[in-house]
Order: structure tokens, then sequence, then C-alpha cells
């Protein structure tokens, strides 16, 4: 009986002494951190929270005493910052630690355990500025016109008006301009802010040598050919960047750094290093998409960068489109192109290219063979235009029999892109134009063939989560008839590049006949789609899109010809670090091509 006691007690002891160390290590957990404003606007509040070093580590679950500890001691400065930066110069910061002012424990006694964590801000009042003052200012300098006299005196404008100041002398050529001397002062009486600045410009400088490091493969000559600077020529901020930029776009150099030298190069010259890093000579790349009606399309390429050691490219290239379609065969073509950068000059250049395709479509099968060559000249980061000369062979089969068509063509093209993104745009407009004038030859008329795509975006709400995004695009063929015309050059409507809804490439034409006088299908000669989608972004990575799509293909000059279909749908995006995964079922609403759902996915927006 003894020894069941003993046993009995055994177990009353040890669950005791669990339930007391529970109890101590609850007394000790940490209860999370309590932050409050007084009378401060509802967007101060919010800016103060984004700014609060301990409410964005309580978000990762840190508990951590030690860590708690050091963020305690940090949160001042952050949130002072972040007071200055809205125009409030008087406020007031205490950070609790279980009571205990943070900044009054030494470091050295740091808590072992930290229960709660209370902030509690005055931000005091909202002061404006008595005097704003910069000079002197190189001509057409333009400061914010938030820096003025009467302005609510927050801390970014002022940083933005001394950087304007230097800017403007800095793209006079006084490369050197810096502060001389600020004079900040603060009235908190009146809640006034005086600010007094003076400028150095410095003397007005010109480009002297460029001093290359860090290349290994890569030669020099090809590297200052490439970037171009004007050595002697008076100092410009935009044309180091443009030097940089064009370095950048070889896509030789994993990374690209031009950095001024400290000190001047008697009598005028300051000298320029661009350090270099160069990226692995190949890369392969791989992508797909997939939709109901259109099927599986596969694409793949090799790269191979640097070719001869002048920051040539060659690129081998292969698809596989049509995968399972509903409607036609399978597709395919091989590529080729070696491009080579600064040709004629910097931001020119040359590019050489052959490839050959095979077309199983819905009314014709074709067999084609290209070649071309082409310049590219970068105007801005944000147009640019291509003039080229190709050759272009075709064996086409269609119900009328088999046909070739050859061509020579100038193709004459530009892009205006000014999207802030070219996967998930938010805001902007993207233009692109063509103009291809062709001579035929044998059965092929002469003419030329016009296209065009323009889409623009933008973004409402707070947190732009809404986006309506736009597109009209169109093509014609001038001067060429309906049969003369290589069926490649030809328009057709239907699919995920067009209209969504409809199977792929479903509408054409009904107007040439075969040799028993039966009409048969075919591309037209003109043609133009419009595209309307609304995005809204729901959470951090998942945002949902509904959308609208319509199509009309004709035959220029031929009245009656015209014919339309529409589609609509809603999708499903997933951000991912290459951009969105995208989702969208649409079904015909529009048109008499199309029946049923129709499911697409791929790799970022439709467009």
């Amino acid at each position: 009986m003894a020894c069941v006691s003993t046993r009995l007690l055994g177990r009353i002891g040890g669950v005791v002494i669990a339930l007391c160390f529970g109890a101590a290590t609850a007394a000790f957990a940490f209860e999370g951190v309590e932050f409050s404003v007084s009378g401060a606007p509802k967007g101060l509040e919010k800016e103060l929270r984004a700014a609060s070093i301990l409410l964005a580590s309580q978000k990762t679950g840190a508990v951590n005493a030690q860590d708690l500890f050091a963020d305690a001691r940090a949160e001042y400065a952050g949130l002072l910052n972040a007071l200055y930066a809205r125009g409030y110069y008087s406020g007031v910061i205490h950070v609790y630690v279980d009571g205990a002012e943070a900044a009054n424990i030494a470091p050295l006694d740091a808590p072992g355990r930290i229960s709660k964590i209370t902030v509690v801000i005055d931000p005091g009042q909202l002061f404006t500025f008595s005097k704003a003052k910069l000079a002197p200012l190189a001509p057409r300098t333009e400061l914010p016109p938030g820096f003025a006299v009467g302005k609510t005196a927050e801390s970014g404008v002022i940083l933005e008006a001394v950087g304007a100041g230097v800017d403007g002398w800095r793209k006079r050529g006084h490369a050197l301009a810096n502060t001389l001397s600020q004079d900040l002062a603060a009235d908190h009486a009146t809640a006034k802010l005086s600010a007094d600045i003076v400028l150095n410009p410095g003397p007005k400088l010109r480009f002297g040598r460029l001093v290359i490091k860090g290349q290994d493969r890569m030669r020099e000559t090809r590297i200052r050919a490439i970037a171009g600077l004007p050595e002697g020529e008076v100092f410009d901020p935009d044309v180091l960047d443009r030097a940089t930029a064009r370095l950048r776009r070889t896509g030789v150099f994993k990374s690209v750094t031009l950095t001024e030298d400290a000190a001047v190069t008697r009598p005028d010259l300051l000298g320029i290093t661009a350090t270099v890093i160069e990226e692995k000579r190949r890369r392969y790349s791989f992508g797909a998409e997939v939709a109901s009606f259109d099927g599986l399309r596969l694409n793949g390429s090799w790269l191979h960068r640097n070719l001869f050691g002048g920051a040539e490219r060659l690129t081998i290239s292969g698809e596989i489109l049509n995968i399972g379609v509903q409607s036609g065969g399978v597709d395919y073509g091989l590529g080729v192109t070696l491009d080579r950068p600064a040709t004629f000059s910097p931001d020119t250049t040359l590019s050489f290219g052959a490839g050959i395709k095979r077309l199983d479509e819905a009314d014709f099968q074709a067999d084609l063979f290209m070649i071309s060559t082409k310049l590219t000249r970068v105007f801005s980061k944000e147009l640019s235009a291509t003039v080229g000369f190709d050759y272009e062979y075709s064996q086409i089969t269609d119900p009328s029999g088999p046909q070739t068509y050859r061509a020579l063509s100038l193709p004459l093209g530009a892009v205006w892109d000014r999207r802030d993104s070219k996967t998930d745009a938010k805001k902007g407009f993207y233009l692109e134009a063509e103009a291809k004038p062709f001579i035929g030859f044998g059965i092929t008329d002469s003419g030329t063939r016009l296209k065009f795509d323009a889409r623009g975006y933008k973004a409402f709400g707070g947190e732009k989560r809404f986006v309506l995004a736009a597109r009209v695009q169109g093509g014609v063929v001038l001067g060429a008839g309906l049969a003369g015309t290589p069926r490649d050059y030809l328009f057709y409507s239907g699919g995920g590049g067009t209209v969504r809804g409809q199977p792929y490439q479903s509408l054409g034409v009904n107007v040439l006949t075969d040799s028993s006088n039966v009409v048969y299908q075919t591309g037209g000669t003109q043609f133009v789609a419009a595209s309307v989608e609304a995005r809204v972004r729901v959470g951090d990575n998942l945002g949902l899109v509904g959308f609208l799509d319509m199509g009309s293909v004709g035959v220029a000059g031929l009245s009656g010809a015209d014919d339309w279909h529409a589609g609509a749908g809603v999708g499903i995006r997933y951000a991912t670090v290459v951009g969105p995964i995208r989702l969208d079922l649409a079904l015909p609403v529009g048109g008499s091509t199309g029946d049923g759902l129709q499911v697409y996915v791929g790799l970022g927006q439709a467009f």
C-alpha cells in the first residue's frame, strides 16, 4: 500500500512541476507590440506603422528577447525619419519595454525576457516652410513645387530640391557639383522650418579617358565602341547613363558599373572607370503555353554570348505549335540569328537571320524559307526602330492546288514602350507599327503590308489594386490582290493572341474558289481586333481578371466581305518573380465560329 502511495505521489508531483513550469513560461511569453498614435491623420498613422521595425518583426514571429530589445532601440530613428518625411519636427516617441523606456536601458543591461513592448507617438504640430532657399541654380533648373514658403516642410522635399539643384549643374557639365552648406532651423513655437542651402557647382568638365576593368573574353576596343563614351566632350550624366545602358543591353555582362573619378585630370578632364563582370557564354531557355482549342505551344532557344569577343550573339531558336489543335495540324519552325551591337553607331545593332517553317493550318499547308538582314536603332530606353531586307519563299497547298510565292521586302518598324512592366503592366502604353513594302515574283503580287499593335494601362485605387487594360491591333495589305498575296501575309482572328473564346484562326474570309468553283476560306487582307481587361489584385500574389475580345477580318476594297466574332471570360493570375501565371476561361459571345468553353494557360498577362 505504501508503495502504491509513493508512486501516486510521484505522479502527482510530476504533474505539479510541469504545471508550475508551464505557468512560469506563460508568464514570460512575449505578448506582442502595442502601437498607438495620438491626434494623427489616418495617412500618417499608416506610414508610421509601415516604418515601424517592431511591427515588421512581429509579423515575422520574432520572440527572442535580445532581438526585440535591439529592434526597440532602433525604433526611434525609423519613426523619427517617418515623421520628418511628413513635416512633423516636434514629435515625441516613447518605446516601453515592459514599462521601461528602451532608450534608458543600457545595452549591457538588456532584459533576458520581454513580455510586452508599447510604442506611443505624439506627432506634434505640422511644420511649414518659413524660408525655402537653394542657390545658386543652373539655368532652367526646376525645383519641386513643394519647396516653397508656406508649403509643408517635408524632409523628402528638401532632399528632392537639393538633388534637382545638383542635377541641374551636372547636366551643364559641372560633374562635381555638391552641397557647400545647409542651414536648417525649426521654430517649434511657430511650427516653421527655415531652409537655406548653398550649392557649389564646381568647375565645368569634359569626359576623360574610359578605363575598363573586369573583362575576360570581351575585347577592350569593342567595349569602348559599344559604350560610345565621347572622350573630350562636355560631361553629361545622361550620356553616361546611355553608355551604361548600351553595355548592359548586349547581354554579355552580369554587372556593369561606370564610376566617375574623384579628382580632375588637368586641365578639365574627368576620367570614367567601367567595371564589368561577364555572364556565362551560353544560355538555354524554354517556354510553354496551352489552350484547349489552340493546343500546346512549345519553344526553346540556345544563346551563345560574345561569339567572337565583340559581344556578338548567336541564337538558335525553335518552336512547335498547335500540338493537339482541334483544327489543322502541328506547325513547327527553326531559326538562327547573329546580332552584332555597335555597328555604324553605338546604338545600332546589325542582325542576320535565316529560318524555315512548316505550317499545317485548317485551310492550307505551307513550307516557308526566309533570309534577312536588319538594322535596329535604339533611340532611348523607350523608343527603337528597325529597317530590314528580306527574301521569303513559300510553297503553299490549298484547295486551289499547289502554289509558289516569292517576295523581296523592306520591313520598316518602330516600338514605343512606356509600360512600367513588360509582363504585368499597371500604367503606361505600348505602340508597335510596321510597314512592309514587298515586290513579288511569279504569281506573287507587289504591295505593302501594314500592321499595328496599341496597348494602354491605367491603375486605380490607393494601392493600385485595380487595373484597366485595353488593346487594339490591326493590319491591311494594300496594292496586292487576295490570291496574289502570300498566305502567311494574310490575317486571321481567333485564339489567345486575338479573340479568346473563339477557336484558333477560326475567322477568315470566304472569297476565293477552287477548280470546282467551290468557295474556300483564306485569311483576309484587312483585320482589326480589340480587347479590354479589368484586373483586380485580391491578395499579395492572387489576381482576378474579366475580359472581352472582339475581332473582324475582311478583304480590302471588297464590300460585304467583312465578318466578326467576339469572346468573353474570366481569369486568375498568380504572381511570380518572372511574371504572373495566367489561367483564362472564355466563351464565344458573338459570331458563328465558336462553340463551347476555351481554356488558356501561360506566363505573363495576355497583353
